[in-house]
């Protein structure tokens, strides 16, 4: 009788061990969900829809330098054109369109843009603040005129850069740090210029 009551006990005690696990693994399942969904969240999507979110963008010219090139941003269809003129004049040659983004979540790792070209080359422009200093890392692209594509980059893969010099001994760009969104064009032809942006988000 006391063998089958210490076998009951035991059993119980078991069974106790055995649901209390279960339950910790169910919970686990949980929080991973839980942080797989927040990671989510907290991707970036920049808004085309908005007027308001269209005027967080703004316009910096080879003028900078004395140039004459022209570029402007404006909304249609839920996309934004970003366009004007490249002008040769007093060594110029370049537009660029920023805007500011919301503090991003640590461990993102690819940017990705809906555009469609116009045959000219783009680059995609993430800016950080280094030691007080803004620091551009850029990735090119190709764009085939009037072709609508979605372009994927890795984080890591961009290129840091500082006053149009490359910066080779650079931290890696994480997602973290980064302050801006932006689009710049240059070209050694004069003549003008469409980009025409559909999304773009952060994963």
């Amino acid at each position: 009788m006391r063998v089958t009551v210490y076998a009951l006990l035991l059993s119980t005690v078991l069974a106790g061990y055995s649901l209390a696990s279960t339950e910790l693994k169910i919970q686990a399942k949980q929080n991973k969900q839980l942080a797989a969904m927040a990671k989510k969240e907290s991707a970036l999507m920049i808004n085309f829809t908005e007027q308001q979110s269209l005027n967080s963008w703004r316009i910096t010219n080879d003028g900078v330098m004395g140039g004459k090139s022209q570029g402007q941003i404006s909304l249609q269809a839920n996309k934004a054109i970003f366009s004007g003129d490249i002008s040769l004049a007093n060594n110029g040659g370049f537009s660029s369109v920023f805007r500011p983004i919301e503090p991003l979540a640590k461990a993102l790792e690819t940017v990705t843009i809906d555009i469609e070209g116009d045959g000219l080359t783009y680059q995609l422009r993430l800016i950080v603040n280094l030691d007080g200093y803004r620091m551009a890392y850029k990735q090119s692209f190709d764009t085939v005129a009037g072709q609508q594509t979605q372009l994927s980059f890795t984080l890591a893969d961009f290129q840091a850069s500082f006053r149009g010099r490359e910066i080779p001994n650079a931290p890696v760009l994480t997602s973290e740090n980064i302050r801006e969104v932006g689009f710049l064009v240059t070209s050694k032809v004069a003549g003008p210029f469409s980009l025409v942006i559909t999304s773009v988000s952060f994963k």
